[in-house]
């Protein structure tokens, strides 16, 4: 009896750890194939012939796809079960990296798309995995899929152009370099079906019309939506041109992709205490504006000088800054909602509304450049852009509910 009470033991532990292995490696999945884009934009426009608006596409499209997916995610996890959710995510994932690899216009964009797609089935239902599966340890397991998310995002931004450049891959293969993770959490999740029965969790139907149509009256809900989809317009318009903007300084492409990859590094300190330190206080008004003042004076930075140095300080500033608010939008989430039914609304409505502003972030900068031909008045646009985020994160920090 003892013998056999030990193996089961053994057994759900190699299972746990085959979950926490699983759940690593989606997150791996969760920005690379965004981040890996900004460093490599020049080429593809150069080989495809892309104008700067156009190739603001291919950072805005996935944007649009995680508008578009995030309400309806839920629904389909509803009538499946959240692995098998998961798994149509990374298949969706998969066959994106694949097809934008191909020399067209039409199979790059709409490529670009399905990895969106992909990527919001992972972004919307990896936490209900994480309840499920670790109820007990929900919030040491988020900490860990995120810092992973964050690390691969970055290194992703940092190994673009030396796997184009250095290893003669080019751009395309340079590309499809992000599926490995992809099909290798993809093989642990199928293996995790298999041997797991109970992947169904306990759906929650949120019902209650009126409760939803009095969220969107919600003036505090709005600011909400905004302070989210400003702060996610700066982060994914920093992804695709901030490669451009160093270049025009005298960086090289190579030195370029990883001043990105140190952008996002130096930020996972603000992704793990911006949380903390705004659930210590009832209001959130001076975190939000601590926070957004760096990448006030980072962009700042850049607009002024061409020192090294200075743009050193500068994306050092914006990489905290960034991170920072991002964890910001997703505390007030859970901090202005009364339960957890009305901030799963919340989170539907920020999130689908904000992914529509950051899309066209990208895009809006690269017509600008277009227009006036230097990144002067690109660079003062994301300055303003800032101050419109610490407005909007200043009055969603009010210590009330939505």
């Amino acid at each position: 009896m003892e013998f056999i009470e030990q193996t089961t033991k053994a057994k759900e532990k190699s299972i746990q750890a085959v979950l926490v292995a699983a759940i690593i490696f989606v997150s791996f999945n969760l920005r690379p194939a965004i981040t890996s884009v900004g460093p490599l934009v020049n080429d593809i426009q150069n080989d495809l012939g892309l104008a700067h608006w156009s190739a603001g596409l291919l950072t805005s499209l996935p944007l649009i796809a995680f508008a578009v997916m995030s309400p309806i995610v839920p629904n389909i996890s509803g009538k499946l079960t959240n692995s098998w959710t998961l798994i149509m995510g990374l298949i969706f994932l998969l066959l994106g990296l694949f097809i934008r690899t191909v020399a067209n216009l039409f199979f790059l964009f709409f490529g670009t798309f399905l990895v969106g797609v992909g990527i919001a089935v992972l972004n919307v239902i990896l936490p209900g995995i994480v309840k499920d599966k670790f109820p007990q340890k929900f919030a040491l397991m988020t900490g860990v899929y995120t810092t992973s998310m964050s690390v691969f995002a970055a290194l992703a931004s940092g190994m673009s152009v030396p796997l184009a450049s250095g290893l003669n891959l080019g751009w395309k293969y340079a590309l499809l370099v992000w599926s490995v993770p992809a099909v290798i959490a993809l093989i642990i999740w199928l293996f995790i079906v298999k041997i797991d029965k109970k992947d169904r969790p306990k759906d929650i139907k949120i019902s209650g019309k009126q409760e939803t149509s009095n969220l969107w009256r919600s003036s505090l809900a709005w600011q909400i939506a905004l302070f989210m989809g400003l702060q996610s317009s700066l982060f994914y318009v920093t992804i695709t041109w901030l490669p451009d903007i160093l270049f025009s300084k005298g960086v090289s492409r190579e030195m370029a992709g990883w001043l990105l990859s140190l952008t996002q590094f130096i930020g996972l300190p603000a992704n793990f205490f911006v949380p903390i330190l705004a659930e210590r206080y009832s209001s959130q008004q001076k975190v939000a504006l601590g926070i957004c003042s760096f990448s006030l004076i980072g962009y700042f930075l850049l607009l002024i000088s061409p020192a090294f140095w200075v743009i050193i300080i500068g994306i050092a500033l914006i990489g905290f800054g960034l991170s920072g608010t991002f964890s910001l939008a997703l505390s007030f989430l859970g901090l202005r909602a009364r339960n957890a039914r009305q901030a799963s609304q919340l989170s539907g409505m920020a999130q689908s509304l904000g992914y529509i502003f950051a899309a066209v972030g990208p895009m809006l900068i690269g017509y600008i450049y277009d227009f006036s031909e230097k990144w002067t008045v690109p660079i003062i646009t994301l300055i303003i852009i800032v101050l419109l985020t610490a407005f909007f994160g200043y009055r969603a920090g009010q210590d009330r509910y939505v």
